[in-house]
């Protein structure tokens, strides 16, 4: 295959298989900036665009680099019932138990939320702007999969159970249509004494809200007409097809705001996971490490995202 074509394929593929989609990463990254203390803010909203911009470099990552799709889930049902009780926290522990290749196969996101996160205590500590917005980026979009509940079942996309699409639908077609509307402010970031044990806490969360993603799509599909399940749609300069916004708003109904809640969950955790490694290093002076102010035009932008967000609001992305 030439080199172009199967760029041009990857690109496809990232389009349509993004966890939690483009949309849900870049507004969860951004709106994290917002739960910041004073001491952090003005580092971070002064590299507001950048988080918010590589939020999506994880799953891009995941077509040039093979080792990089299990760090987005973590199949917990393979483990049994009651997975979270089997499964040991320590990874050495867990590589012991079930071997490193188990693991590897069956997802680690708990353990890459860890590692994420020591590398950003690293990053402050040296004072590494780059190292700092990067390593930012990666952990808040790893964060945000752990709180989707797809990403912690082996039936991630419903092809056990013939409901193939219902990964995009939960996290991309969703959030894309109503999320300038869930209400969103979640209050400020917190301290986190055990990071692993925390990334297990949300994990577990998500796997028990799985059965019912799955479960009240089933009921739906039903009773809802078929002929008015799905619509054509313009994605890029393509033509696909995709759930109705007649469906999906149904579904959100079934769901009871499921989404808009793993959403606050998730701009709340990466907010505090960011806050708790920079205390963990000492809380270092980030303002020294501002590069660029914001210019006026985009200050004043970011304090209306800011007051937006604590009125429970969103303004849209342009991104």
């Amino acid at each position: 295959m030439k080199p172009f074509l199967r760029l041009t394929i990857a690109l496809i593929l990232i389009t349509i298989c993004s966890s939690w989609g483009f949309y849900a990463h870049y507004r969860i990254n951004r709106l994290a900036v917002f739960t910041l203390p004073a001491a952090m803010e003005g580092f971070y909203k002064a590299n507001i665009d950048y988080v918010t911009q590589h939020a999506v470099s994880a799953d891009k990552r995941r077509y040039v680099d093979s080792t990089e799709a299990p760090r987005h889930y973590l199949n917990a049902d393979h483990y049994g019932k009651n997975p979270f009780a089997k499964i040991p926290q320590n990874w050495d522990d867990a590589a012991i138990k079930y071997t490193a290749d188990t693991l590897l196969k069956y997802g680690t996101v708990p353990w890459v939320i860890q590692n994420n996160y020591y590398r950003l205590v690293k990053a402050f500590k040296a004072h590494d702007t780059t190292a700092i917005l990067n390593t930012s980026a990666n952990l808040g979009h790893y964060i945000a999969d752990a709180h989707v509940p797809l990403h912690l079942t082996q039936n991630y996309n419903g092809q056990l159970t013939r409901q193939t699409g219902i990964h995009a639908l939960w996290e991309s077609r969703l959030p894309e249509l109503f999320g300038d509307h869930y209400h969103i402010y979640i209050g400020k970031a917190r301290y986190i004494n055990e990071p692993l044990k925390e990334a297990f806490k949300i994990c577990r969360a998500s796997y028990n809200e799985a059965d019912s993603v799955l479960r009240f799509e089933r009921i739906l599909n039903r009773t809802f007409p078929s002929s008015k399940k799905y619509v054509t749609v313009k994605r890029g300069n393509k033509q696909v097809r995709d759930y109705s916004v007649a469906y999906s708003k149904a579904y959100q109904k079934i769901l009871n705001r499921m989404v808009e809640r793993r959403m606050r969950s998730a701009i709340l955790a990466v907010g505090s996971y960011w806050f708790s490694a920079w205390v963990d290093a000492g809380q270092p002076d980030l303002d020294k490490l501002i590069k660029q102010p914001l210019s006026d035009a985009d200050n004043k932008k970011v304090a209306k995202e800011e007051t937006w967000f604590k009125a429970g609001k969103s303004l849209a992305l342009t991104h």
